[in-house]
């Protein structure tokens, strides 16, 4: 794994956490039933979070 890799996985460790911390203060087990759903900063830095994780920071592209 090199270090470019390492900041994304390390990035996407973070939001996980900062997801996990809002789902415990707003009692819910998904972001699906919370009623910030559309406008929450905290999904919106999580799911970029996991496509700059998956695409490596690259545009277009995704490894599986």
């Amino acid at each position: 794994m090199d270090e470019k890799e390492n900041i994304f996985k390390d990035k996407l460790k973070q939001q996980i956490q900062i997801l996990k911390n809002c789902q415990k203060k707003e009692q819910v087990d998904s972001c699906l039933k919370c009623k910030k759903l559309l406008e929450c900063e905290v999904r919106i830095n999580y799911v970029r979070s996991v496509y700059e994780s998956m695409s490596k920071g690259e545009v277009g592209g995704f490894e599986f």
